[in-house]
């Protein structure tokens, strides 16, 4: 069974949409608890204080290390500690099928400006983004990162294959998928999905993928050619 504790001054921003779908069926099936800690009660003073000024001036707070330091040591939390972070490495598949096999993950969400650095240097394990963007909190992206490692165990999903023969299981992009009705607007499904034929059909997924993850490859290189 996998333990996700998530640090937050928003514990309310979980409370639905880890009893919905994929999330609330691994926690039902027993693979998954969330526990969800309110970095607030780590506090010392009556305003329940998380951030402060930063030092050498400029706008905006930085949340402050105690709280956070406080809250890990509290929960006897191991590694992997994750602190949410657009300086971050980006956050893969392969992150995901890491935390799906462990049995404790620990997630912290910064907010305002910024967390203070000791929290990076020297209580979190490592950092990790969503991406080249800011976010308002790491809560969005902490939602991320439990969505994508849940739906990995057992009982999260009524058809668990389906996680295997997504993009990025093990291999780039899947192939594009089709449903009824076989034409929609003039637009039809590709003939050989309604072939019945199972190893071409096989072989034109495995076409397309190869297909779609290059043209997304030379899309990363002619983007990456025009911000250079």
């Amino acid at each position: 069974m996998l333990t996700i504790h998530v640090v937050t001054i928003f514990p309310e921003f979980f409370t639905t949409p880890l009893a919905l779908s994929i999330p609330a069926r691994a926690a039902s099936a027993g693979s998954v608890v969330y526990d969800i800690v309110d970095l607030r009660d780590f506090t010392h003073d009556r305003h329940r204080t998380v951030d402060d000024y930063p030092y050498g001036g400029g706008p905006g707070m930085v949340m402050k290390p105690e709280p956070f330091f406080e809250a890990v040591e509290a929960i006897g939390a191991r590694t992997p500690i994750v602190l949410l972070s657009p300086r971050g490495r980006r956050f893969t598949q392969a992150d995901a099928n890491r935390f799906a096999t462990g049995t404790e993950l620990t997630l912290l969400c910064g907010h305002y400006k910024d967390v203070d650095q000791r929290v990076a240097d020297h209580l979190a394990t490592e950092e990790l983004s969503l991406g080249d963007f800011v976010l308002s909190g790491g809560e969005p992206a902490a939602l991320a990162v439990i969505d994508a490692t849940v739906r990995l165990l057992a009982g999260a999903m009524s058809d668990h294959e389906s996680a295997y023969g997504d993009s990025f299981f093990e291999r780039d992009l899947s192939a594009p998928s089709y449903t009824r009705p076989p034409v929609f607007r003039g637009h039809a499904v590709p003939e050989i999905l309604l072939s019945g034929d199972h190893q071409r059909i096989a072989e034109w997924r495995e076409r397309e993928a190869a297909r779609l993850s290059r043209l997304r490859g030379a899309g990363r290189i002619s983007e990456d050619s025009s911000t250079g």
